[in-house]
């Protein structure tokens, strides 16, 4: 190939790589593969997209550039023949309910503009402009419910739980704790209201006072004295202990609520808040006069409760000219515009259909998708935005995908590609990999083993390059073991699932073996297991099942399960859910702290001599505490230093030089390594460092065994992988003491994982399996499928056209069920 096709690297030094050079083709397709922690991303993302990004705010006024997300530059000595680039990640969605489905793909402004030119208006109705048909604008959102659809007040009973007790006995739960609340109690005895007396025996005027009064008044306090002291003090106008004053029990929730910054107060405030559908718009979030307006017989919240593929059905007409819209007689622009709009709605819809996202709503919001759904609607965007001489950068477009899926990714992908772009792709699915032009593998192994180029250029060229671990499985050397699946004899029967698009399902999953759910995207499985099944088996045993963290106020109310859970229960003894939930939420969770390996850690360095001697203990080594880390950084490691038009840049701290510790807690060793150095090892290393540390060595082992043997002990939640989160979730269950009776739910384990540690992954499922537990997964990586003992296929489309139990059985046999979707990929892996 030419040079002036390629875009060449050269001295790429970037996380682990080592000073590599390579040369890439444009307008092609490219896929970046290797082991987890290989380096394919540091290549793709943190180098390649890093110095195109940079290029291109180069470009732009400084002005503009603080208003971008600037990565950091790359550490590399050139790159030549780059174009600019779009990078794709996959990221949770924005945790805000107001992001929806329609403001991601920029259709929602599409209809807008629809409903507000040539929509049907009532006789007499002034036209109302784009802005007046969304809910997030003044002009449109509903005045009572602030364009939420909801309204959150107080009742007496959420405030009041148990009327049979006293003020004294905090009969009014909402009132804040500790302090807050006696000085409440206290002004209550001064106000001359009976805090010694049941709840409900107080005088209804005294109860609304106390509860829902707006007045503040400022009253002498006497702390400490019984009720009769406090009114002989009053008598004598004794001094009192302070002023104090009265806020009411609705007045403190909805204050607390609205003015916190601390997610655990904003969560106290909720328990005591009802939230029910608004009365003036019905839950539509938008004012009368915009829900008057009227297309095709639907308002605007109708048309965006529609799965897309019914909007796109209704508007097809449209932009075929063959149906044109009633006031077109008497304004025949509107005709012109009608069909301009719906040909272009119909046309962007067409991507989203063709990347099998057809099932979702307009309305539905961001935070409630999948990484893989968001990162689909966005390419739908990019599809139809006709660039061409672009690089996009995309990480695992694949996952979350059922086979079926990836097909139609891949005829999106070739759209971007024929129009002159190039496709840089990270990805270990090997469907992906066959279908690419170019391949780039990193490896060999993870961390300090990988950071290498082992193969750059055309696919057939990869089968002969012997230390590639992708190879193997790219041309069937290997495949994932094999056992003879476990029969089933005792079954969990779930009866009259209703749930999204599940209606009245009966599914019997079996106890004691490994179950996959399969099932193209948007079938209905985690509506089944995830949520469904999760939240039965949490109700039967009494546990609460965890929420997602988003904004607490525009939590939609949950969708209750109806159905039931029956069968062979006594056989489920603990839930654990392992999902792709950030381990933690800032830099000072890591996965030492995650997994519990760090109290050791501390507890080996507080027994050393010298450690003994200054009479440290245990927390004199952890960063969180003040004794032992630096106070300049405060056990960040990081100083940040902001650069007003240049991206934040993020020092080491000038006083530790990065190590979150103070001197001298830095002077104690264990084995000449301080804390510091332990922390910043990786598992692989500390596995042989603590390899006389029994308990240390154990939960080490395991988080070797599930692939994460390139990370740093210390290395922070926040860059975490969801797969990698997973996996150390993963690990921690595996190094408790197995007691069996346990139900494991994951839901997509194979994310972000290379085929060879699928393999690994197939062997720690089945040691939970062979330790009495039930495990059941959400998949589509038909490897593990077809290594699971029992398989339940949902579909056999998706949305509406999805929620039925297809097949069921082992795989041999699900492979050759009529009407699946999975039964064909299935008996190819088979």
């Amino acid at each position: 190939m030419s040079d002036h096709g390629m875009v060449r690297v050269r001295g790429a030094r970037q996380h682990n790589l080592k000073n590599i050079d390579v040369a890439i083709p444009r307008e092609k397709l490219v896929v970046f593969t290797g082991v987890s922690g290989s380096g394919k991303s540091s290549l793709a993302f943190s180098t390649l997209y890093a110095e195109a990004q940079r290029r291109y705010l180069e470009s732009v006024s400084p002005y503009a550039r603080r208003l971008f997300h600037q990565m950091s530059v790359p550490e590399v000595d050139e790159i030549d023949g780059l174009p600019p680039a779009v990078a794709l990640q996959q990221q949770r969605g924005s945790p805000t309910t107001r992001s929806s489905v329609g403001s991601v793909t920029t259709l929602s402004n599409l209809l807008r503009m629809l409903y507000s030119r040539a929509g049907d208006y009532p006789k007499g109705q002034a036209l109302i402009y784009a802005e007046g048909f969304s809910p997030n604008t003044a002009e449109g959102a509903c005045p009572k419910c602030h364009g939420l659809g909801r309204i959150y007040d107080v009742t007496e009973q959420s405030m009041v739980p148990d009327p049979s007790k006293t003020i004294r006995e905090r009969a009014i739960a909402a009132w804040p704790l500790a302090w807050g609340g006696q000085n409440q109690r206290d002004i209550a005895v001064t106000m001359g209201i009976d805090v010694d007396i049941p709840w409900r025996d107080l005088p209804k005027k005294d109860r609304d006072f106390l509860l829902f009064s707006e007045e503040q008044p400022v009253v002498p306090v006497y702390a400490g004295y019984t009720p009769a002291e406090t009114r002989r003090a009053l008598k004598r106008k004794e001094e009192p202990s302070y002023m104090g004053t009265f806020t009411s029990a609705r007045r403190h929730v909805l204050s607390s609520f609205a003015n916190t910054e601390s997610p655990m107060m904003k969560k106290r405030a909720m328990q005591y808040m009802i939230n029910s559908e608004c009365k003036l718009c019905h839950g539509k979030r938008l004012k009368r006069e915009a829900l008057s307006v009227k297309f095709a017989g639907l308002d605007i919240t109708e048309m965006s409760r529609l799965p897309l593929k019914r909007v796109a059905a209704v508007f097809a007409p449209y932009a075929a000219g063959k149906t044109v819209p009633k006031m077109s007689h008497d304004h025949p622009e509107q005709a012109t515009v009608v069909q301009r709009i719906a040909e272009d709605l119909v046309g962007r819809i067409g991507v989203i259909l063709d990347l099998g996202l057809g099932y979702l709503t307009l309305e539905r919001s961001t935070p409630t998708l999948s990484p893989g759904e968001l990162q689909r609607l966005r390419l739908a965007t990019q599809v139809k935005s006709n660039l061409f001489g672009v690089v996009y950068v995309l990480d695992e477009p694949s996952a979350g995908l059922h086979p079926a899926d990836t097909e139609s990714l891949l005829r999106a992908l070739g759209k971007l590609k024929a129009a002159g772009n190039s496709l840089f792709v990270v990805e270990h699915e090997v469907d992906v990999m066959r279908a690419a032009d170019w391949i780039v593998d990193v490896g060999p192994g993870a961390g300090e083993k990988g950071g290498r180029i082992l193969y750059s250029g055309p696919l057939e060229g990869l089968e002969h390059i012997e230390p590639s671990q992708t190879r193997r499985y790219l041309f069937a050397e290997k495949t994932a073991p094999r056992r003879a699946p476990i029969a089933p004899k005792q079954w969990l029967k779930l009866q009259g699932i209703t749930r999204n698009n599940l209606e009245k399902l009966d599914v019997d999953v079996p106890v004691g073996v490994l179950t996959a759910v399969t099932g193209i995207s948007g079938s209905g499985k985690s509506s089944l297991v995830s949520q469904a099944m999760v939240e039965l088996v949490a109700a039967r045993l009494g546990h609460a099942t965890e929420e997602e963290e988003v904004d607490l106020l525009e939590r939609e109310t949950a969708i209750p399960t109806e159905g039931r859970i029956g069968g062979d229960l006594e056989r489920v003894k603990r839930l654990v859910v392992v999902d792709q939930k950030p381990i933690g939420r800032t830099p000072r969770s890591n996965l030492a702290t995650y997994t519990g390996l760090f109290d050791h850690v501390r507890k080996l360095f507080a027994a050393t001599k010298a450690a003994k001697a200054k009479r440290y203990d245990a927390g004199r080594f952890s960063f969180n505490v003040a004794k032992g880390r630096c106070e300049n950084c405060k056990g960040e490691g990081w100083v940040m230093v902001e650069l007003l038009f240049l991206p934040s840049v993020y020092a080491p701290c000038p006083v530790c030089a990065g190590t979150r510790y103070n001197k001298q807690t830095l002077e104690i060793q264990y084995k000449d390594k301080n804390v510091a150095e332990v922390l910043g090892m990786r598992v692989d290393e500390a596995a042989e460092f603590f390899k006389d540390e029994p308990t240390l060595q154990r939960a080490l082992a395991v988080v070797q065994e599930v692939g994460l043997g390139y990370l740093r002990l210390g290395q922070p939640a926040t860059e975490l992988s969801g797969g990698e989160a997973q996996r150390i979730k993963l690990a921690t269950e595996l190094q408790r003491i197995q007691h069996g009776n346990t139900l494991y739910v994951l839901d997509e384990p194979t994310t972000g994982l290379h085929p060879s540690d699928v393999v690994r992954l197939i062997e720690q499922l089945r040691r939970l399996v062979d330790a009495g537990n039930t495990v059941v997964v959400v998949e589509h990586d038909m490897s593990l499928v077809a290594a699971a003992d029992w398989v339940i296929d949902i579909g056999p489309g998706s949305g509406d056209e999805g929620g039925k139990l297809v097949a069921a059985g082992p795989p041999a046999k699900l492979a050759a069920a009529k009407g699946s979707r999975t039964a064909g990929y299935l008996a190819k892996v088979l």
